[in-house]
């Protein structure tokens, strides 16, 4: 389950940043999303070792969308991944123990 979750998440981070590139020509969104999805796929894959280097990534990411929720209101796309990210760093802290 721990790997399905990371899995999930890297989609959307990917989905999220090419919206982002293609939406609003942020090449930073898609570069952003490309190596956070990277770092998280080399978990997955056990390249990286330390499962919890996900957990730590994955909170980043949720206090930076809470963060940026909080500044513009905007439930998109920062307000739906801060979500996503909380859903998903519960769930990998579920899947570990």
């Amino acid at each position: 389950m721990f790997n399905t979750v990371i899995w999930v998440y890297v989609a959307l981070l990917m989905v999220g940043g090419l919206m982002g590139f293609f939406k609003g020509r942020s090449r930073i969104s898609l570069i952003s999303s490309l190596i956070f999805a990277a770092v998280l796929a080399l978990v997955a894959l056990n390249i990286f070792t330390p499962k919890y280097i996900a957990e730590i990534v994955v909170g980043f990411l949720f206090v930076f969308f809470a963060a940026r929720f909080i500044r513009s209101k905007k439930v998109m796309p920062a307000g739906m991944m801060s979500v996503v990210s909380l859903v998903a760093l519960i769930l990998l802290f579920v899947a570990k123990s």
